[in-house]
């Protein structure tokens, strides 16, 4: 297996430490799987994933949101012994898929419709982390901008 050296990004990205172990985890996990899902992007804050659950009842889905991990989980009801099945295609099997979430991504609705799961999700940024503009201003003598001067007096 080859290991991916992401050193040359960290250069420039401060904070992201969890970064590195999220890229490992998707790189090294298969495509596809059970059930089938979609995830879509409706505007710039709003996400849809949407899973193909059909034979799934209401009661038989959970979804549960855990540090920033979405996971949903289908498990069926035992079915009566006294069908017989010339064929059985249709998967009968429990599962359970997990989504890793953003931070101030979450969970703002979920319904099951036509056999699929539809789980709406929003990101809301915090005032306090939006991008805001700072002013530079100067010293009293207009020589020095503020910060600095605010940088020498601390040294």
């Amino acid at each position: 297996m080859t290991t991916l050296d992401f050193s040359p990004l960290f250069r420039s990205m401060i904070g992201f430490d969890r970064l590195a172990s999220s890229l490992e985890n998707a790189y090294r996990s298969e495509p596809g799987g059970y059930p089938p899902y979609n995830v879509e992007l409706e505007s710039e804050n709003k996400y849809r994933i949407s899973l193909a659950v059909a034979g799934f009842g209401e009661d038989e889905l959970g979804l549960e949101v855990k540090e920033n991990v979405l996971s949903v989980t289908g498990q069926r009801r035992e079915e009566t012994k006294d069908r017989q099945y010339l064929y059985r295609g249709i998967a009968n099997r429990g599962f359970e898929r997990k989504f890793q979430l953003a931070d101030y991504v979450k969970v703002v609705d979920a319904r099951l419709e036509n056999g699929l799961l539809h789980i709406d999700l929003e990101r809301e940024v915090p005032e306090a982390m939006k991008p805001r503009k700072i002013e530079i201003r100067r010293d009293q003598a207009g020589s020095q901008r503020f910060i600095e001067a605010e940088h020498a007096k601390a040294a």
